[in-house]
């Protein structure tokens, strides 16, 4: 099973997202866990992740999350794309976390 973290400032606007993605998930058969939540709560989800997207309002955030849980030992960080999240694009969105865990 593949572990999807996405974080935004508070976990609210990512988690509309997550029903989009398991949507899409679905539809391409695969078991994949989808969690949102706030930057505060971040070290309660992050040990099964196994990619953790930031929402754009937290795109300042990267580098310290990658520091933290990224580089060669952790898991690949990234900043979900604004238009992509603006627009709720579920399939879009999985799809690079998909490419993430996969590189």
């Amino acid at each position: 099973m593949k572990n999807i973290l996405l974080v935004c400032a508070a976990g609210m606007s990512t988690s509309m997202l997550v029903r989009k993605m398991e949507q899409a998930a679905e539809e391409k058969d695969e078991e994949i866990k989808i969690k949102a939540t706030g930057g505060g709560d971040i070290k309660k989800y992050i040990d099964d992740a196994n990619v953790l997207l930031l929402g754009p309002q937290i795109a300042y955030k990267k580098e310290s999350y990658t520091k933290e849980f990224g580089g060669p030992e952790g898991i690949p960080v990234d900043i979900i794309n604004m238009v992509d999240y603006g627009t709720m694009n579920g399939k879009k969105v999985l799809d690079f976390a998909l490419e993430l865990i996969n590189k």
